[in-house]
């Protein structure tokens, strides 16, 4: 019995059960395959996921040799934008594995066993054309802790999502990676090890990470000479993968903004000259600057108010604990030393 159109993305019904069938997304949102070069500072998560993944899909006779399993997960957690989508799709590019994008929502179905039977087919998928991986973005979304939710899908899905990890095994070359912001949240019997076998913290960009990215975005920008990288990422304190890229679109529009005025509107081509002559300038990039935020610090906001000593009233003794114990430490460092 076909459900909807009759188109062959349609999916089968059988008795309460829906097999919908997954297609594996292009390891780059443009089907581009990117590479460990489209990656910036994360040298170190960059080796830790390519022992744990591409060996054991590359090499799977040295885990033979030494006589252990190879790793089954990988969990990769970090704030927002710091390149944990970019960092698996490198890997399965540059792999060439079979990549299958699943993202958490994406799971959840409204007919009962469906959300079930989509997770196996996931697997099924990657098992038919291993070597694979699959890609569980935003996993928090159907892996939550069982005592936290009152549903019974979300409790059916975390169990039918551990069976399958268990039985990895059998399944030959499929490594799971999972990608999350609230680890926290996330059912303690799936990181354990068998299931998720390493977790990779993917850190904020510190100022060597932040000037790596800065290249990777700029290399295809025509910048003008006195633009200097090395000072805008001085100044990016805070700002992660997915900033830098939006600093230089935006520096990129600011040139262009200012250029509008000189454009024709009236012609249908620009003149090549013209586009020769657009290049981007150290100036645009610090007017982007002022009108972005970074969003490792987007909710943490600073103000120090001008309250004195003599605007409290009382509390001597304890005023004077702590004017010896911080300020007089600040304001009397030479006595000190």
């Amino acid at each position: 019995l076909l459900v909807g159109s009759a188109a062959p993305e349609s999916p089968v019904v059988v008795g309460t059960d829906t097999l919908v069938k997954v297609k594996a997304r292009e390891p780059g949102k443009d089907g581009r395959k990117v590479t460990y070069a489209d990656v910036g500072g994360l040298g170190a998560q960059l080796t830790q996921i390519r022992e744990v993944v591409e060996l054991p899909l590359k090499y799977p006779e040295v885990f033979r040799r030494l006589g252990i399993e190879a790793p089954k997960g990988v969990l990769l957690y970090g704030p927002p934008g710091t390149g944990k989508t970019l960092l698996a799709r490198a890997v399965a590019g540059e792999t060439s594995a079979h990549f299958i994008h699943v993202s958490g929502p994406e799971i959840f179905h409204k007919f009962y066993g469906e959300s079930e039977a989509h997770l196996r087919e996931v697997f099924r998928e990657a098992q038919e054309n291993a070597p694979g991986i699959i890609f569980l973005d935003e996993i928090d979304a159907i892996a939550v802790k069982r005592e936290d939710v009152y549903g019974e899908v979300e409790k059916r899905v975390v169990a039918q999502l551990m069976a399958l990890m268990d039985g990895l095994e059998a399944r030959g070359q499929v490594v799971v990676i999972a990608a999350t912001n609230i680890p926290g949240s996330l059912d303690p019997a799936l990181r354990r090890p068998g299931r998720f076998d390493r977790e990779i913290y993917i850190a904020i960009p510190d100022y060597q990470g932040r000037l790596e990215i800065l290249k990777i975005h700029t290399r295809a920008m025509p910048l003008a000479p006195n633009v200097d990288l090395g000072e805008i990422a001085n100044l990016t304190y805070g700002y992660v993968g997915a900033d830098m890229a939006n600093l230089c679109r935006e520096a990129a529009m600011v040139r262009v903004r200012k250029e509008m005025p000189n454009i024709d509107f009236a012609a249908e081509h620009l003149p090549q000259e013209k586009l020769e002559q657009l290049t981007v300038h150290h100036e645009d990039f610090m007017e982007a600057l002022k009108g972005l935020k970074p969003s490792a610090i987007r909710e943490v906001f600073t103000e120090v108010d001008k309250v004195k000593w003599s605007d409290v009233g009382g509390l001597e003794e304890a005023k004077q604990t702590l004017q010896e114990a911080i300020e007089w430490p600040i304001k009397y460092a030479t006595l000190f030393k």
